[in-house]
């Protein structure tokens, strides 16, 4: 009787604790009184990985119109993957302060420039001037415990991940020697005129998230890469490259390697933009070019990229916050009084950068003569597709497609397993860093965010970053390869 007695007033509780508005009961009186707990339980929620994840995989879709036959030049290499501070170690070079060249010319050099990368967790590459120095080196690297060989170079990098689509035929041009012949996907065309006696290498010296070296700990896991490369630092290959374009007769042409001949000196690299700028005007307009860019250093040279040479007679361009940063200060755009990004590139200073190159250097306006249309922005944290209005379609599942290939291949996996990566995306940003701005939300159900700026459309989606990275190596390469793949050059007139 007493027990009846109490449930009835339990249950009168309840009721009452409905009406006046409350939601939800505690779980003790719904366990006593045989209602049921109407709370979802915590274990049955889905993470926000998982619910990323799941929206990929429902909303990429590829193009209606897709790419047959893409051309790819000129940078190619055998990669050796290495630890850093364990090369370092084994080449009897002690830790010390961190300090940035533009060019290496001893150990000494290679340890300061490692350790200045090394403690903020940033990605660099640099050219090595010392052949023989260089070639011992190399010679450790490759007989160090647990190092690896791969496929490297931006252009092979980026061919190697195009020729996983069966249905597109893919034609790789750079000094390819026997060694990275036998690596590459059978599938790939090659012509005679690329084939060397010799492969060119470049060692990547990896880090991991927290490693410790002396006093530099790495605030997340990156590599530091560097190389003595002639053939690419002069970009050898490419008049061969444009040669065998017109029987290949690509739809897209994706080039890579102009930051090699930064380390060549000016004399150099002034002479041989100039003759690539030529080689490149030879492409028909109709074909849309994209230019991969790596780490540079050199202002002038990265000006000549930007202003009179490449910039304008290309499509698109794919680059990193260390690269966007340090084209802005070339040309003293937004934000160039910052060093360097602190933590994850703010959203609203990124697109303020990308606009900026795109009114400055794009076809903004449809009387202007420049081609640039399109801009893949890829940092840890996020990525960012920026787009002149009517040039290029799909480029939400093109965004999302690059950030899903970057959040599995980092973790060496064929998909994304939402256990092992995190959302380090801010849910939460500005349009711009300046007024009048928009406050903007990431929903991870609907994980693309569109905002406009004039006549340009932006298209933001997060990265599920790799909580144990495997492999740094190329995902930029791979990120802007699957986000082409997915993206539909329009044809028609803008506006």
């Amino acid at each position: 009787m007493w027990r009846k007695a109490s449930a009835a007033a339990l249950l009168a509780l309840a009721v009452g604790y409905f009406y006046h508005g409350g939601s939800e009961l505690p779980e003790q009186i719904l366990t006593y009184i045989g209602l049921p707990n109407i709370q979802t339980p915590p274990e049955s929620q889905k993470s926000l990985e998982q619910v990323v994840s799941s929206a990929w995989e429902t909303l990429i879709t590829l193009p209606t119109r897709q790419w047959s036959r893409v051309a790819v030049g000129v940078n190619a290499c055998v990669d050796v993957v290495v630890s850093g501070v364990g090369l370092l170690q084994a080449l009897a070079v002690d830790p010390g302060s961190g300090l940035n060249h533009e060019v290496l010319h001893s150990k000494e050099d290679l340890k300061e420039a490692f350790i200045h990368y090394m403690e903020r967790g940033a990605a660099a590459e640099r050219f090595f001037s010392d052949s023989e120095v260089f070639q011992r080196i190399a010679r450790a690297a490759a007989e160090y415990p647990g190092a690896k060989l791969y496929v490297g170079g931006n252009a092979a990098l980026i061919a190697q991940k195009l020729a996983t689509y069966p249905d597109l035929v893919v034609l790789l041009c750079g000094p390819i020697g026997p060694k990275l012949h036998e690596m590459l996907d059978e599938q790939m065309i090659v012509p005679p005129g690329s084939m060397q006696e010799t492969d060119e290498y470049h060692l990547i010296l990896e880090y991991k998230a927290g490693e410790q070296w002396g006093s530099t700990q790495a605030p997340q896991a990156n590599r530091f890469i560097f190389s003595h490369d002639v053939s690419n630092g002069e970009m050898s290959s490419l008049e061969t490259f444009v040669e065998s374009l017109e029987e290949f007769d690509p739809e897209l042409v994706v080039l890579s390697g102009l930051h090699m001949m930064e380390g060549q000196g000016r004399e150099l690299w002034e002479d041989r933009l100039k003759e690539a700028v030529s080689a490149i005007s030879e492409i028909p307009r109709d074909i849309p070019i994209h230019l991969e860019l790596a780490s540079m250093t050199d202002k002038d040279y990265m000006n000549s990229i930007m202003q009179e040479q490449v910039m304008p007679i290309v499509s698109s361009i794919g680059l990193n916050e260390q690269e966007l940063l340090f084209l802005s200060q070339a040309g003293e755009g937004p934000h160039a009084e910052m060093v360097a990004w602190q933590g994850i590139p703010d959203v609203g200073r990124v697109s303020d950068i990308l606009l900026w190159i795109l009114e400055q250097h794009g076809r903004i306006e449809p009387s202007s003569e420049a081609d640039l249309t399109r801009i893949h922005f890829h940092t840890l944290a996020y990525h960012i597709l920026a787009t002149v209005d009517g040039y290029w379609g799909n480029q939400a599942s093109a965004v999302m497609a690059g950030a899903r290939v970057a959040s599995s291949q980092a973790c060496g996996l064929q998909a994304v397993d939402p256990g092992k990566v995190e959302l380090k995306a801010p849910l939460e940003f500005y349009s711009s860093h300046a007024e009048p701005r928009e406050q903007l939300s990431l929903i991870p159900e609907q994980p693309v965010t569109v905002w406009r700026r004039g006549n340009v459309t932006f298209h933001l989606t997060a990265v599920l970053v790799c909580r144990q990275p495997l492999r740094t190596v190329g995902l930029g390469d791979a990120i802007s390869a699957e986000g082409l793949v997915y993206s539909e050059f329009e044809t028609q007139q803008p506006f």
